[in-house]
């Protein structure tokens, strides 16, 4: 990890919002606390794309009916257009951002909010042949434009142990980890079987490439099953986008 000027700092929020039953009043004041560049939500719902909708001037809210679970949100401090990933079961949100007031052209960073369809879901063939196809076209996306700072965030619904998360890890750089490497502890579990149980998996990620990381915070939602991943990363002075050869990597195997 690496200090840098504040002109070139970036507060990132994702947060699953439990089917739209996490408590929205509760969840705005959290962010607004919170103070971040870029907020990524899954399973957004109405009441909270109302109270979220106060919060930061631009982006785009998609609130889906309550144990829904495909409503997504990219709420952004400064103006940038949204865009669409189209992918099976819940499009991905994408934007361009600037860290820091002071940043140019070339402190431009993607940031791509995903909802991965859980493991369990039945059927599990439909299951796995829709992880697959939603890994696939997040791929395609990535190697699209191989070489820019970017982010993927959101619920993955994939530990570091499942092979959907070290498919993307094979390009991308894990910032708990990151931050853990550099502070000497183990990066925190984000879901537990029920919103107020011990959190069990880390599952809810900030992937990154071409950053640096000052810190990864995670923070419980009040009635939400998933905690806040928060991450402040930099553009590193001088320094290109860091990227790793996808050669190799398969699909196989895939849950």
């Amino acid at each position: 990890m690496r200090h840098t000027t504040s002109a070139t700092r970036l507060r990132v929020v994702t947060a699953n919002l439990r089917h739209g039953l996490a408590e929205p009043t509760a969840f705005a004041e959290l962010v607004t606390k919170l103070a971040p560049d870029v907020v990524a939500v899954q399973e957004l719902g109405a009441a909270q794309a109302e109270a979220l909708g106060r919060t930061l001037p631009f982006g785009l809210l998609e609130p889906a009916p309550l144990k829904n679970g495909t409503g997504m949100g990219l709420l952004l401090r400064r103006a940038g257009r949204i865009h669409r990933l189209p992918l099976p079961w819940v499009d991905g949100l994408f934007a361009d951002v600037v860290a820091g007031e002071g940043g140019g052209e070339d402190d431009r960073i993607e940031v791509l909010n995903v909802h991965v369809t859980a493991p369990q879901v039945q059927p599990p063939w439909r299951t796995f042949a829709r992880r697959r196809a939603q890994l696939h076209g997040i791929r395609r996306h990535l190697e699209a434009s191989p070489r820019r700072r970017r982010l993927v965030v959101g619920d993955l619904n994939a530990t570091p142990w499942w092979p959907f998360y070290r498919h993307l890890t094979g390009r991308l750089t894990d910032a708990a980890v990151e931050a853990a490497r550099g502070n000497g502890h183990r990066p925190q579990a984000t879901w537990g079987p029920w919103p107020f149980s011990p959190r069990l998996l880390r599952i809810d990620h900030v992937l990154i490439q071409g950053l640096d990381v000052l810190r990864v915070q995670v923070v419980r939602i009040l009635g939400s099953d998933h905690s806040a991943v928060v991450a402040d990363l930099v553009v590193p002075e001088g320094a290109d986008a860091r990227t790793r050869s996808p050669e190799g990597e398969g699909y196989a195997n895939l849950s």
